[in-house]
């Protein structure tokens, strides 16, 4: 049995049950700040679990592809992964342990044909319940094993949400895959016995405090590897040996001219890069791009970990590239949005692959800089930070570091390395809690959905369910109050898919609140914050919500102008541009894009006049509820990381369906009420990650009498026309650049004719020839040559120069590279002089460059620089 046909038989068995498939959701959770990554099937139906939505059916099944941080550095021995699927079934308030019991064994002994005396059951140490189950499908009492917190208690995903007791099945390898202890048994770390499956009773809902409180109703939730299952079922004893991973395997192995199964560090290396390469290529689909921060950090962690272990195994070149396009083939059938993003994805490891290849260059750079200063210094070793922030930030690798610093004769501190990654890996176990915030779907749980009557209307009465003020639920708030208000129904749009919330006012009989906020929960609960400006507000009163209408009208034609710009982009530069984010403001909008590469000035005009000329055209702006899968059949584009219902609603711009996306945003009627559409600014935010800045309407309309009033003055000052002042500002800089370059020269001169009697003042450090000398008025390029004239005149010296140009000083020390091994470092004498000027600055033990502020302290930071050297020079002499 194939992976692929135990994905299948899965997804059919519960649908022959009773359940309704759900499609994976995005690796890039929805709406959980809680999370960096889904890590589980549980994720996307969080919701449904805490009551906060209604699920299309109380019997759900998935697969859902996860990915999880923890042991990225233990991916390469047999069992760990980054990326898996995550096969599971789910009860939404219906059926319980019983069932889920019943079918678990029914499916891996008659679907899958285990072996039914291989199988082991485990339950939480007091779930007599669960006992009895295992005991009544046929598990003997003998192979029933009760475990505690740690191995049979499900926390939640994150730092809070439902969560619950559990019980595993896991499956007997045999006894020669074992340790041959007489406690072994299911969770020994031997390895024998596999855990299959993970069946969790989800009774309670664990507050973000750690606080438990039981749901509304238990829930199922359980959770079967893929590619764990397929190893048992296939008779692997590694994941790495199925179908899922042998032929991204032999491909690697192929191209590098290795074989898998000759050695273990070649074995362990093969690993890395498949299993690296599939999660890189899930992650670029669902939108994450390499960035230095987050998920982005990540992606770009495993993405330069296989290329880096590519290395190890012959592959010199970028290779990645191949494998991701292997990947995207062998996937493509159960998860379409690899095909549909594959110039994305290989545009972004081809890149970000070159750019590590470049970046281990500077490794080694670093290292030898590093050795050096350690020799300077008199040190036996490197630091172990020094040495992991080489293997974290550049990925280089720990013991190639050490086998340069071996050749200096140099050891590196692997228990400050071992203590730096050690660290680093209680961050990566931390960061399932990515963020936090304000709660506001746990204060209002049990609200009903807020009936929504914004796209018809800026008015409307309504009546007020509830009311928060500082945290709690109140029954009335007095004036002065900062209060979170509920409605029945509003015309307020709650701040969703980067459009921000409507501002207004909510009046009634005793008082009047002025709204500055409004906000949509999970459960679809629309939140309007703001403050008691007259009276009170109680629950039950009858209010009239009115939304400021300018400020809504602002935001619409924002709106729709990034729905054209994404239209524009799509038509200039390609179809394979999708939107990766955006923010709609009333006075300017941000649109982020996926993009390789830059986008010239001529493009981005070209964009910008595109969307104007729709804007001209006056085209109709129509929206329409329908099928999500009516709506992809008729075009719509939809957002990467944004999940969607059964239904959704439609924007469609212009009859001939100009642009056609799926959108909850508010809207205006017709383009031509944009007005003015200007791009005022287009740039990189990250690898394949473009974002666009720009303005409509009124603020438009700013911007342009802005512009002209700074050109008029400009004009003014240079006694030019409009028409002439770019060529009049052309001459300026030429006239100046010619100044530039006749002070320079005047400098040069200036210098070289005080070189000779500044080396004639050298004076004798402890037997070494020291220059320290003011010259002001020089700059560090000029400062650089005269000392390099210095240093060929005196010999090997030390050269300390100062400088004050604009009452800025600025200081450089340079170290004959002979003198270096008395101890000498040019980068501590530079640091200690600037110090005293309130500056800083340092760099090699050969040559470097300071700044200060105080330029009165000049000649206190040369006797300064005096006193480093001599301090350096007696160190190393008592050393």
């Amino acid at each position: 049995m194939t992976g692929s046909e135990l994905r299948q038989l899965f997804l059919d068995f519960f649908t022959e049950r009773g359940h309704t498939v759900i499609a994976s959701a995005s690796l890039v959770p929805h709406g959980d700040p809680t999370l960096l990554f889904t890590t589980a099937g549980m994720v996307q139906f969080k919701p449904y679990f805490l009551g906060l939505q209604k699920p299309p059916n109380v019997r759900l099944v998935s697969c859902q592809k996860s990915f999880r941080t923890t042991d990225v550095d233990s991916v390469g021995d047999s069992s760990h992964l980054t990326f898996f699927e995550m096969l599971g079934n789910f009860s939404i308030g219906d059926y319980f342990k019983a069932e889920a019991i019943e079918w678990a064994w029914e499916f891996v002994t008659e679907s899958l044909g285990l072996a039914s005396d291989r199988l082991w059951a485990s339950v939480y140490l007091d779930d007599d319940e669960a006992f009895g189950l295992w005991e009544a499908v046929g598990v003997p009492a003998a192979r029933i094993l009760r475990f505690g917190d740690k191995d049979n208690f499900w926390g939640p995903a994150g730092n809070s949400g439902p969560c619950g007791p559990c019980s595993e099945l896991h499956y007997d390898l045999g006894v020669e895959m074992g340790c041959g202890k007489p406690t072994c048994g299911p969770n020994c770390e031997c390895g024998r016995f596999v855990e299959i499956w993970n069946l969790v009773f989800t009774q309670y809902d664990q507050k973000p405090d750690g606080s438990r409180i039981l749901l509304p109703r238990p829930n199922i939730d359980t959770g079967m590897g893929l590619e764990r299952t397929a190893a048992v079922v296939q008779g692997k004893t590694t994941v790495y040996e199925t179908d899922l991973f042998s032929g991204l395997i032999n491909l690697v192995a192929t191209t590098a001219g290795v074989r898998y199964g000759d050695s273990a560090e070649t074995d362990r290396a093969l690993r890395i890069v498949v299993e690296h390469a599939r999660g890189t290529s899930f992650l670029v689909a669902d939108g994450v791009l390499p960035t230095n921060e987050g998920r982005g950090y990540v992606l770009r962690r495993i993405l330069r970990r296989a290329s880096l272990f590519g290395r190890r195994v012959g592959l010199a070149r970028p290779f990645l590239s191949e494998v991701v396009e292997e990947v995207i083939r062998e996937m493509e059938q159960p998860y379409p949005e690899l095909p549909k993003n594959r110039q994305l994805i290989l545009d972004v490891v081809v890149a970000e692959e070159k750019r590590f290849m470049s970046t281990l260059e500077t490794g080694v750079g670093i290292v030898d800089d590093l050795v050096e200063s350690a020799v300077a210094a008199g040190k036996d070793c490197l630091a172990g930070e020094d040495v992991f922030r080489l293997y974290d930030t550049y990925g280089f690798p720990r013991e190639l570091t050490a086998e340069v610093a071996k050749e200096r004769g140099l050891g590196i501190d692997v228990e400050g390395f071992e203590a730096a990654l050690e660290r680093q890996r209680e961050v990566a176990r931390a960061s399932h809690a990515f963020h936090s915030g304000t709660d506001l779907s746990s204060a209002f749980s049990g609200v009903e959905a807020t009936a929504f009557e914004g796209y018809d209307t800026l008015s409307t009465k309504s009546t007020v369910v509830a009311l928060q003020q500082d945290g709690a639920r109140v029954e009335m708030a007095g004036e002065g109050a900062e209060v979170d208000i509920i409605l029945a129904s509003s015309p307020f749009y709650g701040e969703m898919g980067g459009q921000v919330g409507d501002w207004g006012r909510l009046s009634s009989s005793d008082g009047e609140v002025e709204v500055r906020g409004s906000s949509r929960t999970a459960g679809g609960v629309i939140v309007h914050s703001g403050r008691v400006m007259l009276g009170q507000i109680a629950a039950g009163d009858s209010v009239v919500a009115q939304v400021e209408e300018g400020r809504r009208t602002d935001v619409a034609r924002n709106h729709t102008a990034t729905h054209l710009l994404q239209a524009g982009l799509r038509a200039v530069l390609g179809a394979q541009v999708s939107q990766r984010g955006s923010l709609v403001e009333p006075d300017r909008f941000r649109f982020d894009f996926s993009w390789m590469g830059g986008v010239e000035e001529e493009l981005v005009r070209e964009v910008e006049q595109w969307v104007n000329e729709k804007i001209r055209a006056n085209l109709p702006v129509a929206s329409y509820t329908t099928s999500y899968d009516q709506a992809v059949q008729d075009g719509a584009i939809a957002l990467f990381d944004e999940k969607y219902g059964d239904n959704v609603r439609v924007v469609r711009i212009g009859e001939a369906a100009v642009s056609t996306e799926l959108c909850g945003g508010t809207h205006v009627t017709a383009t031509g009420q944009i007005g003015l559409f200007l791009i005022v600014s287009e740039g990189s935010v990250g690898t394949g990650l473009r974002r666009i800045e720009g303005v409509t309407g009124r603020s438009a309309e700013a911007l342009v009498a802005l512009r002209t009033r700074t050109l008029d003055s400009i004009s003014g000052q240079l006694g030019a026309t409009r028409d002439d002042v770019s060529q009049r500002v052309a001459d300026v800089l030429s006239e100046l650049e010619a100044a530039r370059r006749r002070a320079t020269a005047l400098e040069r001169r200036l210098s070289s004719a005080s070189v000779e009697s500044l080396a004639r003042e050298a004076t004798q450090v402890m037997g070494v020839p020291v220059v320290a000398a003011r010259v002001n008025g020089l700059s560090v390029p000029v400062l650089r040559e005269m000392g390099d004239s210095l240093r060929k005149l005196v010999g090997d010296s030390v050269i300390v120069l100062a400088s004050v140009e604009q009452n800025r000083p600025s200081f450089l020390v340079m170290v004959s590279p002979a003198l270096t091994s008395r101890g000498l470092h040019a980068g501590e004498i530079a640091k200690r002089a600037a110090r005293i000027t309130g500056g800083g600055g340092g760099g090699k033990p050969t040559m470097a460059q300071a700044g200060g502020k105080d330029a009165s302290k000049v000649d206190d930071a040369l006797v300064e620089a005096r006193r480093a050297i001599e301090e350096q020079l007696n160190a190393r002499a008592n050393g």
